[in-house]
């Protein structure tokens, strides 16, 4: 399958006149190097005499279609062409796209994840995205990608003042997300990674318990009450039915108590580190707050023999999940931090320029859903070894990245722009000599 034939299959969610604006933005948010507008993208099309270039600015800000609807049926080209079978692992995690300006109402500000650490706190100004990445094994990249399908925008409780709506805390929003993959996907077994802000009680409670085999990984705080089981209620007891059972000692105790049998074992892919030897031990308990439903776990203790690393939890809902699958599939969430970094250095997010409510709805999404498009864009030659990997005298690179995807379907689309067939031979010049004249504006003018 081409690039044109891939691209078609998302033409049933436009109107014809909308698809022929649709398509151009696309192609040129592929080839334009730098910043992300749309005036940057009709210049690299060809474009920058056209007069009715306000029909493309209506492509985002006012023409009718439907994102939901477009990451469904991107979600469904993933999961056919890297994840036919097995389980379908997805990372969720929110990220601060740093934005300024008067008419962008639903910024906030928010901790800079990039910027921060844990002795030093950097604010942000901008707009938060909660984005749903599915974790997915690519063969020619010989690692496992995450690629954005389904990604919202979650305002700040500031956004909220004076308004109808009550605020929606970023796990609604991520319980939403959930929902709708478990819709979208209702015959296969989901496995969720996120970090600590969803070791939330009636958040996990609410997921694990949809229809299907759904599984929850977290991490977990050291400080949490644990409980044994509910005893069986007795035939003729009387009183409500019991919640927890005795109280067990926190998972801190654990780690510090010297009788704690901690057993060795190896990671083969630690966080892009490649192979790590770690410390483990797990045990299923009942996470209970007052007021919250009882939640059967499963929890890991991770600690550094070397002690390059803090001790650290993992909680999963799946009591019959092996340990060591668990934190294999939660190191698998540091792809997501990678795929964020992609997004901002070669497909230019943060940059656009968009102030219209629906324009900022619709272009930080797809610009994301972009990485993910990319990566099928490429998969038919890559697979095929046909793939070049961009080397140096100085720096050898055994493995294929983004960039490289990205570098290969652009020369794919300019080869196209430059053999497709024209009339006369006085044509075939006049077309060498404009996308000549396109390719060196975008080389003079890369920022």
């Amino acid at each position: 399958m081409d690039y044109l034939s891939l691209i078609q299959i998302f033409a049933p969610h436009f109107s014809n006149l909308v698809w022929q604006h649709a398509q151009v933005l696309l192609i040129g948010a592929i080839l334009v190097p730098g910043r992300r507008t749309v005036t940057a993208v009709l210049r690299i099309m060809g474009l920058s005499e056209e007069r009715q270039f306000q029909t493309y600015h209506r492509v985002l800000n006012r023409a009718v279609w439907s994102s939901w609807a477009l990451s469904r049926t991107l979600l469904h080209l993933l999961v056919k062409t890297f994840v036919p079978t097995g389980p379908i692992i997805c990372g969720l995690d929110d990220t601060v796209e740093r934005r300024r300006g008067a008419k962008i109402k639903a910024k906030g500000i928010y901790r800079d994840p990039v910027r921060s650490s844990h002795g030093h706190f950097v604010k942000a100004s901008g707009l938060r995205w909660l984005s749903l990445m599915l974790l997915a094994p690519i063969p020619w990249a010989k690692r496992t990608w995450a690629l954005p399908f389904l990604t919202c925008l979650a305002p700040s409780e500031r956004f909220y003042e004076k308004k109808a709506r009550g605020h929606k805390k970023l796990t609604d929003w991520g319980r939403q997300m959930v929902r709708q993959l478990r819709r979208w996907l209702p015959n296969r077994t989901l496995v969720i990674v996120a970090d600590s802000s969803f070791a939330v009680i009636s958040w996990l409670f609410q997921l694990a318990n949809l229809p299907g085999q759904i599984c929850l990984i977290v991490r977990f705080r050291l400080d949490a009450a644990l409980y044994q089981p509910a005893p069986k209620r007795h035939r003729g007891q009387r009183g409500r039915t019991r919640k927890k059972g005795a109280r067990l000692p926190t998972l801190k105790q654990v780690a510090e108590n010297q009788r704690t049998k901690w057993q060795r074992v190896t990671i083969p892919d630690w966080y892009g580190e490649g192979r790590r030897r770690v410390e483990i031990i797990s045990d299923t308990a009942v996470w209970y707050h007052a007021g919250q439903p009882p939640l059967p776990i499963r929890w890991v203790l991770i600690r550094d023999p070397k002690g390059k690393f803090k001790t650290q939890a993992l909680l999963c809902t799946d009591l019959k999940v092996a340990s060591v699958q668990i934190i294999k599939w939660f190191v698998l969430r540091w792809q997501l931090e990678v795929t964020l970094h992609e997004v901002r250095e070669h497909l230019g997010v943060e940059t656009q320029r968009q102030w219209s409510d629906l324009a900022i709805l619709r272009t930080t999404p797809a610009l994301l859903a972009l990485f993910s498009l990319v990566t099928l864009l490429a998969h038919p030659q890559a697979k095929q070894r046909k793939l070049p990997i961009r080397q140096a005298a100085w720096y050898h690179k055994p493995k294929p990245t983004f960039s490289d995807a990205l570098a290969l379907v652009r020369w794919q689309i300019w080869q196209h722009e430059c053999f497709q067939s024209v009339g006369s031979p006085s044509d075939n010049s006049k077309f060498a000599a404009a996308i000549q004249n396109r390719l060196l504006s975008a080389l003079c003018y890369t920022s």
